[in-house]
Order: C-alpha cells, then sequence, then structure tokens
C-alpha cells in the first residue's frame, strides 16, 4: 500500500528504497509535496496529448518523445510515469478520450508500445493504463462495463496485449469500473489468466487511484499495489484474511515479491544528475504536434497561407491568443513555455495581421464581438477562425453531453462564412466534434490539444513550413445519432451494455454503410500521393504461414510530403458476422515530389483471425480474404486476394443443448445428422415422393420450400429433444454415445 499520494514505503532496515509515482501520459505531472495530490505541480514540457499523437501515425516520433519524458522524470526524481493510456474511444463523448490514442485497437497499441519503450530504454517505468473497459467516466467508480467476450478479445484487450508484450511496461493500472460484474481489482481472469498467464506480465498491478474494493480480494486476483495510501487500513484488512485462512500467505508471498522485484530494479536503474534543455524539448512538443495535425479539407488549395505579405489575412477566435492545449484532470501539466498561435503566424507571415477575439473564453460571445469578427473578415483576403472545445466541455470526471461546438463557435463559423468564402476553420479539441458548418469552410485543420507548443505547430502548418501528414485516429460522424453507442452510452442503473459487440469506430460505419463526416485514417496533404501496386509473395497459404505484401506510392504532387500507408484485411465469411475489413499494418513513408517507394508489411495468424468465443480461442477461417491498401478507411483502391486454409481449427464441442443445425455443420457430424433425419422422417411416414421430372414447376417450388422449413425447423432443435421427436428411435442412450464419439 502506498505510504503517500505517490510514494511506496521505504524500509531503511531493509535496504529497501521507495518507489516514486507520477502522472504523466503527455508531461511529468510531478508535485513536490508527496502527500498532496491536487496541488500545482512542478514545470515541466507539456507534450500533445495522446488524441493528437496517435494522429501522427509516428512510432519513431512516440518513441523519441518518450525519451524526453523520462528525461524530465528522472530529473524530477520519478520513477514510474503514470501512462499512457490504451483505453478505446468507443464514443466520442468520452470525458477522457483526449488521454486515449484511438477507436482502433491495433493504432493504440502500436503508438502504446512506443511510447512505453521510449520512456522504458531511460530507466524508467511506466504504467499502462486503465485495464480494462474503462471506457467512460460517467459512475466511473462503480459503473459494471457488460462487455462480451468476442468484443473484450477484438477490441478493448489487444492494445493491452500488444503494449504488454512488445513493451513489457513495468507496471498496468487497473481501471475503476466493473467487469462484467467483477471490479477491475479483483478481476482474476484479466489481471492473472489474462495479463499474466497469457501475456506473460512480469511487472507489479497498481490500482488506478481509490479503485480498490476489497484489498484481500485484490491481493488474490494479482492486485499489488493499492494507491494512495490509506495509513494502514487495507493493511489490516490483508493481514486478517492471511490469520483467518481467506487469503493464503504463499499468495500475499509472491504479490509481495513481484512488486518488490520491480522496486529493485527501478532503484537499480536510477540516475543521478540528469538534466534536460527546456527549450529542445519545447522544440521536440512543437514538432510532435506538426506531425499530428491533420487537413481534413483543402479546398482550392486555400491553405497554405501566402507569407509574402500580398493577402491580409484575419486571425479570428480567442484560442488563437489564449490557446487550449491540454484536457483536465490527472494528466493537466504545468507547461515549461506556451506558444500563441497569433504569435507564431506573426512571426512567419510578413505582413499585418488582423485580430478579433469572437467569444469570451468560456465560449460565450456577445453581438459586438461577433459584429467585430465579421467586419475583420469582411477587410481581409482570407479568415482563420480558431473554434474547439472550453475545458468546461471535456475533462476527467465527466462525459460530454453531446458532440457540439459552443453555440457560440459554430455561430461565429457561420457569420465569418457568410461574408468571407476564403476561411479557414482551425479546430481546438480532444475528440471528435460535429461541424455543421462543414459545406460552407472551404478548409478545416484539425489542430487537437496539441500541447504547450501546439499554437506554434499550427503556424508551422498554417503557413506551409511544415507539410501536414496527421491522419485521423478517430471517425468524426456527423452526429451522435449516428455513432454505434448512442442509445447504449454511459448506460443506467449502474451498467453499461456493450450492445454493438466489436462494433465500434470504422467497423460500425463500414458494416452500416453510414458515410461519416470525415473516416478513420483521412488526412489531406499539400502534395498528392497515388497508389500505383499490391503484391503478396503468395496467392494461396496456410494459417501458420507468414507472408509478405508490397505497396507502392508515389508522390504525384510538387513538394515533399509524407504518407501513412495504411493496410487493412477483410476477412472470410464465417461463422459469426463480421466488420468489413480492420486495420492490420501501417507505416509513414516521406517521400520527394515525383519519388515512388515501395514498402512492405508481414501478415500472419492473428491479422486473419477472428476471436471465437464458443472454444475461447483465435480462429482463421478457410476461405478468401481480401487484404486492403490505401490512405484512409474510406480510400483503399488496392486489393489482393489470398486464399487461406484454416490447419488449426477448435471445433466448438457439441453438447445435449447444442442445435441440430449445429451437428449438421460440424465436420465429423454428417454421417449422424443423417441418421437422425432418417429417425425423424420414419416417425412422420411421409409419402413416397415423386420423381423430380414428374413435378410441375408449381409442386418443384413447393418441393424447394418445404425443404427449406424443414431444414430450419429441426435445425433449431436442441439435440436433447431428439428422443422425443423420433419417438425414441433416435434415443437417449444413442444420442450420449455420439456425442461421446465427437468429443
Amino acid at each position: 500500500t502506498g505510504a503517500s499520494a505517490w510514494t511506496t514505503p521505504s524500509l531503511p532496515h531493509l535496504n529497501l528504497p521507495r518507489l516514486l509515482v507520477s502522472d504523466g501520459p503527455h508531461g511529468i505531472r510531478r508535485v513536490a509535496d508527496v502527500h498532496a495530490m491536487t496541488v500545482q505541480s512542478l514545470p515541466a514540457t507539456c507534450f500533445p496529448t495522446a488524441s493528437s499523437l496517435a494522429a501522427s501515425w509516428d512510432v519513431d516520433l512516440l518513441q523519441e518523445m518518450g525519451q524526453a519524458l523520462a528525461a524530465e522524470a528522472i530529473a524530477r526524481e520519478v520513477d514510474v510515469i503514470l501512462g499512457p493510456g490504451a483505453n478505446m474511444k468507443r464514443s466520442p463523448l468520452c470525458g477522457r478520450n483526449f488521454e486515449y490514442f484511438s477507436e482502433d485497437p491495433y493504432l493504440a497499441g502500436q503508438m502504446a508500445a512506443a511510447l512505453i519503450q521510449g520512456i522504458q530504454s531511460r530507466g524508467v517505468g511506466t504504467s499502462l493504463k486503465h485495464y480494462a473497459a474503462n471506457n467512460q467516466e460517467f459512475e466511473r467508480f462503480s459503473i459494471n462495463a457488460e462487455v462480451d467476450e468476442r468484443a473484450l478479445r477484438e477490441i478493448y484487450l489487444p492494445a493491452f496485449e500488444t503494449a504488454v508484450t512488445h513493451a513489457k511496461p513495468w507496471s498496468v493500472m487497473c481501471a475503476y469500473n466493473k467487469i462484467n460484474g467483477t471490479y477491475g481489482s479483483e478481476h482474476t481472469y484479466l489481471l492473472t489468466d489474462i495479463l499474466k498467464n497469457e501475456w506473460g506480465f512480469e511487472g507489479f498491478v497498481v490500482s488506478d487511484w481509490g479503485a480498490v474494493n476489497e484489498r484481500p480480494a485484490g491481493v488474490s486476483a494479482g492486485l499489488h499495489l493499492e494507491m494512495p495510501g490509506n495509513e494502514g487500513l487495507n493493511d489490516a484488512k490483508i493481514v486478517a484474511a492471511v490469520k483467518n485462512g481467506e487469503l493464503p500467505e504463499a499468495r500475499l508471498d509472491q504479490v509481495v515479491e513481484e512488486l518488490l522485484a520491480v522496486i529493485l530494479m527501478a532503484h537499480d536503474r536510477k540516475k543521478e544528475g540528469v538534466t534536460f534543455d527546456i527549450d529542445q524539448h519545447h522544440r521536440l512538443a512543437r514538432k510532435a504536434g506538426g506531425e499530428s495535425i491533420v487537413l481534413l479539407k483543402n479546398e482550392g488549395s486555400l491553405l497554405p497561407l501566402p507569407t509574402d505579405g500580398s493577402k491580409k489575412i484575419a486571425v479570428i477566435g480567442d484560442f488563437a491568443r489564449q490557446p487550449r492545449f491540454q484536457g483536465g484532470g490527472s494528466s493537466q501539466v504545468n507547461p515549461s513555455k506556451i506558444d500563441k498561435a497569433y504569435d507564431e503566424l506573426d512571426a512567419l507571415i510578413e505582413g499585418e495581421l488582423t485580430f478579433a477575439s469572437a467569444y469570451q473564453r468560456n465560449g460565450e460571445t456577445t453581438d459586438q464581438l461577433l459584429a467585430e469578427a465579421r467586419s475583420a473578415a469582411q477587410a481581409a483576403d482570407i479568415a482563420v477562425v480558431f473554434v474547439g472545445l472550453p475545458a468546461a466541455y471535456e475533462s476527467e470526471s465527466f462525459d460530454r453531453a453531446h458532440m457540439n461546438l459552443p453555440p457560440a463557435h459554430n455561430q461565429l463559423v457561420e457569420t465569418v462564412t457568410a461574408v468571407q468564402p476564403n476561411t479557414v476553420v482551425v479546430l481546438i479539441n480532444g475528440s471528435a466534434v460535429s461541424m455543421p458548418w462543414a459545406g460552407q469552410a472551404p478548409a478545416i485543420v484539425e489542430g487537437w490539444l496539441g500541447g504547450q507548443a501546439g499554437g506554434g505547430a499550427l503556424a508551422d502548418v498554417l503557413a506551409g513550413k511544415v507539410n501536414p501528414s496527421g491522419k485521423l485516429s478517430e471517425s468524426f460522424p456527423v452526429r451522435l445519432e449516428d455513432t454505434p453507442t448512442f442509445l447504449t452510452f454511459p448506460g443506467t442503473g449502474g451498467e453499461s451494455l456493450y450492445g454493438e459487440g466489436p462494433y465500434i469506430g470504422y467497423r460500425y460505419y463500414d458494416s452500416k454503410h453510414i458515410e461519416p463526416l470525415f473516416p478513420f485514417g483521412h488526412g489531406l496533404s499539400y502534395t498528392t500521393f497515388e497508389y500505383t501496386k499490391i503484391q503478396t509473395d503468395r496467392s494461396k497459404a496456410k494459417d501458420t504461414e507468414q507472408m509478405r505484401v508490397d505497396v507502392t506510392v508515389k508522390n504525384t504532387g510538387k513538394v515533399a510530403g509524407k504518407e501513412v500507408v495504411q493496410l487493412y484485411v477483410s476477412p472470410a465469411e464465417g461463422v459469426f458476422p463480421q466488420p468489413e475489413k480492420a486495420l492490420r499494418k501501417f507505416v509513414k513513408v516521406e517521400l520527394q515530389p515525383g519519388e515512388q517507394k515501395t514498402v512492405s508489411f508481414e501478415l500472419g495468424f492473428r491479422d486473419f483471425a477472428n476471436y471465437d468465443p464458443r472454444v475461447h480461442a483465435w480462429q482463421v477461417t478457410t476461405g478468401t480474404h481480401t487484404i486492403l491498401a490505401g490512405g484512409s478507411s474510406a480510400d483503399l483502391p488496392l486489393r489482393q486476394t489470398i486464399e487461406l486454409q484454416a490447419t488449426q481449427t477448435i471445433e466448438a464441442p457439441l453438447t445435449r443443448y447444442s442445435m441440430f443445425k449445429e451437428l449438421m455443420a460440424h465436420p465429423k457430424g454428417k454421417p449422424y445428422a443423417d441418421e437422425i433425419w432418417a429417425a425423424i422422417f420414419r416417425k412422420m411416414a411421409p409419402e413416397p415422393a415423386a420423381e423430380e421430372k414428374d413435378l410441375t414447376p408449381e409442386e418443384k417450388e413447393e418441393r424447394e420450400v418445404g425443404a427449406a422449413m424443414m431444414a430450419a425447423f429441426f435445425g433449431d432443435i436442441p439435440l436433447f429433444k431428439m428422443p422425443h421427436v423420433t419417438a425414441g428411435r433416435f434415443s437417449e442412450q444413442r444420442l450420449e454415445k455420439v456425442l461421446e464419439e465427437l468429443r
């Protein structure tokens, strides 16, 4: 149990040092007093938030940023950084979405693993969070996430699995919520069966702050460390549980030993006298912000802005001078310095910029402020309008009520676009928002919550100093009603029903044929790219074999740029309905004008597999799988099919309660099914069938319909009813014998 809000106990008589942890997914939130929770932290570099970083699709960038975070952690004597967050963006309304990477588990896992690798390469630990199914803030301490096994395995666990198996975080933080009725802090299936035994996790599990329910049950399940400290209250419960035999002392020893192993390792790797260059880290934050900005729309090549003073440019919106660059809550950093977009644009563009604040800090406006904005826009050749979500709209501890911008922000865009056809809208937000004015604005830039250097990063992109290369890591739906969780988020009566199953984000929009406002993976550039060729090293393969896919892309524009090559797999039709496609690989490549590059991907078993809850295992379906490549989930011009043969399929076990159609579908079930059919027809004593050639068309149709009805009717009957259906001709004893033979 913690000795304070941020430390474990030190035991000098055992030469056991304390472990100091700190919030810090995108900046070190180190407080001077380890017993304090909510006081202002020491200054640190505030890098872009996770929602911004994920839009970079750049694993090398995240590793570099991780190394910078580690340097600042060492300088502040921090042993473990609490982050990154790998939870899925199930709904755009989750108040903490800015702390999470994506709606796609593969992308989120790659981003999380890269950041962890960067941090831990410098001898500082990480705590991967919040494990698992922590996808809302509403009633987060007690809500029960009711999620089926397939969705859990295909959507909500893979990002954690990738981060654990590829990057080996020192710690994993369990979530506040319940998962299928059991608190995350005492969930043996998640903490021991999957995390430790299946994925090979060797670190310690720490509770989210205040997430413990019953402490002895947590120890039994695999929870090593409770945070924050509670002056021995739960220690006493552990001791009592051991004394009364409820908790085996050997289990307590194991949990303590695993925690001590990490504490001693951290002490072993601790570095002294490490310093860092504040300005260098600020430049890195600006670079990261620039790589993450997404150019959503650019009609008539309105961007980049002319920098030679030939055009009058009006900058409109309070965010340009009073930036919002991070979210509220435990990840809020005390920045070392702050870039303001207006000042940074002024430094890059010749001539005078005009400015109108247009709205107040809280997002409200007045007739006078709107009139000033209208006048500024009319007097200029180009208007750059900054709008977004104020701090009160998205934060830890509460969810958003809707996807809308403040009414004043929407009114501002409509006012400006009505008088200025050359309007650029810059968005400042941590997750998807609705844009009722999207058709009126010729250019839209997603700036995210870009960290302390976000204003400079935006200026670099708007002025063309940086060619935008960000891609959306989440879909932007037209309206909230289009989202997969519209009817179930955030839940009622203490339950949050994940009724959409594995269909979240683009998986849902694809399957429902709902066109989002901007699709997953979308992002424009100041140049253009053409996908010219896809090739696999084989056309047929077994599910145990690796295969290579080569994709060729060319810069067909006039300036250098970066493109994110995205590879998706559309599975063969299987037992369960499946999303149309899923992201399986990606890489970011830089191309000079006219340059062409071929990138290679390796695909294996898991890239083609889906989770089968009947046998609790990943299964590949024999058949034709399609590989698709392109620049977004909605723009995949290249495709290649491959015939896969499943060689390690686990058949779902048949029981007395299996349906007759399951026996018919079983690879060894046909002779037994024929036996039952014969018994059924003997009971029914059908009339002798006429020859097919003697039937009229009407009689043939009637026979076909009857056969289909018969198959459907009997197919749904459980096997235990067959002795009754056949009047004992297929006996109870014979049923047990058949099931035993099939087992």
